[in-house]
């Protein structure tokens, strides 16, 4: 792949259907929604329901959120609307209440997360043409669309920051949040382990560099030539897995932060039906063909070919873990000095070297790990270090590591001992839903909010209410 870090998978539109409490820490931070293309595309009437400060709440915005709930499964209570409109009116006024501190929101920030809503509906649909014929607008069109909500999400989120960041929180009152909880309802833990890992990837040697780059050379001259389709090569020989399928095909955008710079600095140089020269990025070796461009939007294909590493690289990257598992064991180096001089692996080498969950935490169940590394935990105890072992990365890379095991749990009931961590973020977000609830409560009356009357009945709407005079 060439993305220069993985693609966040989109936050699907799950709503915490609670009080006001639970929303005011869980729902705003996480709000992407994932609006109905179909109901982009037309929308028959809309109306003005609620108004807090200079901001409004449309009709399409709830009847769009509903409608994508039930796309994805998930029962709406008969009370849905209203709470739909309770989170709405919660991110208004923090959006007012940033805008009136002058909150600095980055403009890349939002790009890179439009970009990312794009390409999750250029997959979902298939293409970028399809994705076109059912919004019924180009690709441009839906994401100035999408700007709006986007900026108003980061300024939701700075302005809930800037009121919780600087709440701590005491192992009292860790203890006093643990005492609370029924005993019936604390949550069963499978056995977890914590997993430190110092990876190299060695590198191949000139002659299969030589080889990698003259196979590209052959492939562009047999697509300039006419005898090969450059699509019919990809599918056959390229080495990125992400588009082998598709015959090398990605869309791509020039502004795009998520791509390799060389990479799209090349790809924007060619004109349409035109094949480069063989470029090196760090992924490897490639060529591109234009295949259609519209200002900074661009359909291409690309041919990658990583150069193999023989056994002899293989061997030196095992015989230098060696003398770093041997310098560990021997207390001479700390195993975070160790990962940042000399791990190859980016997604770990700011984590001290252990390994992440999909959920960005690093205590991991075993059905959580790659099974290359659970046959390495195999007979390790905590603390100790695993042999040097050759692998396969998920990208198919051919890789060397060694696996500290950090922490391992048995399966169990959660407790203060054994899940004290994650008990404190328990609490600390409970301590920080107080502090955000008083927030609320002190700064409604002070808005100008407007609710229209067919949602004035709801029991939401009550504490908003008191606000609907502010201004008048």
């Amino acid at each position: 792949m060439l993305n220069t870090h993985p693609t966040p998978v989109p936050t699907p539109n799950l709503f915490i259907f609670t009080d006001m409490k639970k929303f005011l820490f869980t729902a705003i931070c996480a709000m992407a929604s994932l609006l109905s293309l179909a109901q982009q595309k037309k929308v028959l009437a809309d109306k003005i329901i609620a108004t807090v400060g200079d901001k409004i709440v449309l009709k399409s915005e709830i009847d769009n959120s509903v409608a994508d709930m039930q796309r994805q499964g998930i029962a709406v209570p008969d009370n849905g609307n209203c709470l739909l409109l309770e989170q709405a009116l919660g991110i208004k006024a923090l959006v007012v209440q940033a805008e009136k501190d002058s909150l600095p929101i980055s403009d890349d920030e939002i790009d890179a997360e439009i970009d990312n809503k794009i390409r999750y509906f250029v997959q979902q649909y298939g293409s970028k043409e399809v994705l076109e014929q059912v919004a019924g607008k180009t690709v441009y069109q839906l994401k100035e669309d999408m700007r709006q909500n986007f900026r108003e999400q980061k300024l939701a989120q700075s302005m809930r920051n800037k009121i919780v960041d600087d709440i701590r929180i005491t192992p009292s009152e860790v203890r006093v949040y643990f005492d609370k909880i029924p005993k019936d309802s604390l949550p069963f833990y499978q056995s977890e382990v914590e997993i430190g890992q110092v990876v190299i990837y060695p590198k191949p040697s000139r002659e299969l560099e030589t080889y990698a780059i003259d196979q590209l050379k052959e492939f562009k001259a047999q697509v300039e030539s006419g005898s090969k389709k450059f699509e019919t090569l990809a599918s056959l020989y390229t080495d990125d897995p992400g588009s082998k399928e598709s015959g090398g095909k990605y869309d791509i955008n020039k502004n795009e932060k998520q791509w390799d710079a060389i990479f799209l600095s090349k790809a924007f140089s060619l004109k349409e039906g035109q094949v480069s020269t063989v470029f090196k990025t760090k992924f490897g070796y490639h060529i591109i063909q234009m295949v259609s461009r519209s200002g900074d939007d661009a359909t291409i294909r690309h041919i990658l070919k990583i150069p193999q590493v023989s056994s002899i690289e293989v061997k030196d990257a095992k015989d230098k873990l060696d003398s770093v598992r041997a310098s560990l064991i021997a207390g001479n180096l700390k195993f975070g000095e160790a990962v940042a001089k000399y791990s190859d692996d980016e997604a770990s080498k700011f984590t001290g070297g252990r390994i992440q969950g999909k959920d960005g935490g690093t205590f991991l169940t075993i059905d959580e790990l790659d099974k290359d590394v659970v046959v390495m935990l195999k007979d390790l105890k905590v603390g100790q270090y695993s042999q040097p072992t050759e692998y396969m990365d998920e990208k198919g890379k051919k890789g060397v590591r060694i696996v500290e095991l950090i922490t391992r749990t048995e399966p169990h009931r959660q407790n203060l001992k054994d899940d004290y961590n994650k008990i404190a973020v328990e609490a600390l977000e409970e301590k920080k839903n107080g502090a955000l609830e008083k927030w609320f409560n002190q700064k409604i009356p002070t808005y100008y909010i407007d609710i229209s009357p067919e949602y004035q009945s709801c029991e939401e709407m009550k504490k908003w209410m008191v606000g609907t005079t502010a201004g008048h």
